[in-house]
């Protein structure tokens, strides 16, 4: 399975903090799914750097987005990725909000989706390293039967 771990962060991606969410969820996924390959990309907020950073790995298996997710002005990233696929996957989205709202109630704040475009699944998660790795783990059981499934490959 090859993934993508995608940071979206105006600070991180001009280098005035350390990205530690991405390297965090990179981390969760080797460990978690036996095989996969994971990259990690940083961009801004910008929606078009968003929406270019979902076209140019539109091969991969799975993006996980990692920030962005909020209410608050410069959070495009679930309206970018909403624009950007094909059909939306409520139920992921539904799934890690309420099992965050369990540790922390600002997880009802996340505007977080999850969808794909062609056999790519794009899932946001939230931009703190806390809740990036929490919601990451929460998927490692979900995802490779979820790629399976949009390739065809049965239930």
């Amino acid at each position: 399975m090859k993934i993508l771990a995608l940071t979206i962060s105006d600070r991180a991606s001009e280098g005035v903090y350390e990205d530690r969410s991405g390297p965090a969820v990179e981390e969760t996924l080797k460990k978690g799914i036996s095989g996969a390959v994971v990259e990690r990309l940083i961009v801004s907020d910008e929606a078009a750097e968003i929406e270019k950073a979902f076209e140019k790995h539109a091969e991969y298996d799975v993006i996980l987005t990692t920030g962005g997710s909020g209410i608050g002005p410069r959070d495009n990233t679930p309206d970018v990725t909403m624009s950007f696929c094909d059909r939306m996957i409520p139920g992921i989205a539904e799934y890690l909000r309420s099992e965050s709202c369990k540790e922390t109630l600002n997880a009802v704040l996340s505007r977080g989706v999850a969808g794909y475009k062609g056999t790519t699944i794009i899932v946001n998660l939230p931009g703190s390293v806390k809740g990036a790795v929490f919601c990451a783990k929460l998927l490692l059981p979900i995802l490779p039967h979820a790629c399976d499934m949009i390739r065809g490959e049965g239930h």
